[in-house]
């Protein structure tokens, strides 16, 4: 194989990906059949333009809006309070006949606000699932994941 040829077939391996990506020209609107046909002509006439570079057809992406930041938390912050660390029970107001008429008091030692809640009220990330004589007992939902955790009253002091 001559030096000629290998640059040859060189020029051709790189041309045909090339080839297969170029634009189509849309056609000409023909305004008359006359004007159709006087461009014909003139195309027939007219020698092939070898150094035409083709035209190439990218796909291209835009973002709008940007990236999330990986170091913000998914949670709001309305989401995360009150913490179940934050509540205290205060006090509890129990019906033993229809417990969903029970109603419990807790308070939220880091702004001092006031819950009051029943069966089924949800604080948070925290929703009400019981409420007995001297506990409450919440779900506490994270991630998908669900667990009990209860807060109970304090301990009531006998004198003597």
């Amino acid at each position: 194989m001559s030096a000629r040829s290998a640059v040859l077939l060189a020029a051709l391996v790189a041309v045909g990906p090339l080839a297969a990506q170029a634009k189509p020209k849309p056609a000409p609107k023909a305004a008359a059949p006359r004007a159709a046909a006087d461009s014909a002509r003139a195309d027939s006439t007219k020698a092939p333009d070898s150094t035409a570079a083709p035209v190439l057809v990218r796909e291209v992406f835009s973002y709008e809006g940007g990236g999330r930041d990986p170091f913000l938390s998914l949670l709001k912050s309305g989401d995360i309070r009150p913490l179940l660390s934050d509540l205290k029970l205060v006090g509890i107001y129990y019906d033993g006949r229809l417990t969903a008429r029970s109603v419990a008091v807790l308070r939220d030692v880091t702004n001092l606000r006031i819950y009051r809640v029943k069966p089924g009220d949800i604080i948070g990330r925290l929703k009400v699932t019981t409420i007995r004589p001297r506990e409450i007992v919440f779900t506490v939902q994270e991630f998908g994941f669900e667990r009990q955790e209860s807060l109970q009253l304090a301990k009531q002091e006998v004198t003597p």
